[in-house]
């Protein structure tokens, strides 16, 4: 008779420590905004030292559930669909910096994606949206010449589009998206002169919203980010 092996894995005093106050997380024990326990009171209550609480912190936080502010006791923090996306932030970020496949992947996801918030923006875009939509247009203008101040502007733009579906998650989508594109967009919006190509599609796109034309609304997305698709490049390719 064959006896597999099944060796005990002897786990780490942190580890052990991160799985208990998770459980107090994850029942409610803890709450969000409540204060952790202090390093003091987790050591005597677990009989660890202070490395192992240290490192269980740092894992918690690293999970997006604490958050750990010098001098101050940890926090539990409110779980969203905004917190829960930035945790993947810095991997996101290591495959496109490593990868142009994974950046054209990530220029064809988020046409696919907005394609869809631009069709909701139509059918749910209150005057308040409009107006908020045309304002951040002015602010876009206002910021020709200043490549940093109108890429933001323009990412406040189609972030405005996906909070009109009222929906977080999508929000969250779509903030993450320009957030990652934005580590790649190249001088080209600002030295060849077309960010008035930009703007005009942007005005564009504003009236098709208004008139609540989703048909209409999103021939105008898929053409503006088309052309706009080839202003991200890899560094070394621009």
């Amino acid at each position: 008779m064959n006896v597999v092996s099944e060796p005990i894995v002897r786990k780490k005093l942190s580890d052990e420590v991160f799985a208990r106050l998770k459980a107090m997380i994850e029942t409610g024990e803890l709450k969000a905004g409540d204060d952790m326990p202090s390093e003091r009171e987790l050591m005597e209550r677990y009989g660890v030292g202070r490395p192992a609480i240290r490192e269980a912190m740092q894992a918690l936080a690293g999970k997006g559930l604490v958050e750990i502010s010098q001098g101050e006791r940890a926090k539990v923090l409110r779980i969203t669909a905004e917190s829960i996306i930035r945790q993947v932030d810095l991997p996101a970020k290591m495959m496109l910096s490593g990868s142009s496949d994974s950046l054209e992947h990530l220029k064809s996801a988020r046409i696919f994606f907005e394609r869809g918030m631009i069709r909701e923006a139509a059918t749910k875009a209150t005057r308040e949206h409009i107006a908020e939509l045309r304002a951040l247009l002015d602010k876009q203008k206002a910021s020709l010449g200043d490549a940093d101040a109108f890429i933001d502007a323009d990412m406040e733009f189609h972030q405005c589009i996906a909070q009109i579906s009222g929906n977080p998650i999508f929000a969250a989508v779509s903030g993450a998206m320009l957030g990652w594109l934005k580590s790649y967009h190249t001088e080209m919006l600002i030295w060849t002169g077309r960010e008035t190509f930009t703007l005009a599609e942007h005005e564009e796109i504003i009236r098709t919203i208004e008139n609540g034309n989703a048909d209409m609304a999103e021939k105008a997305m898929i053409k503006h980010l088309e052309r706009s698709r080839a202003l991200y490049a890899l560094k070394g390719q621009k």
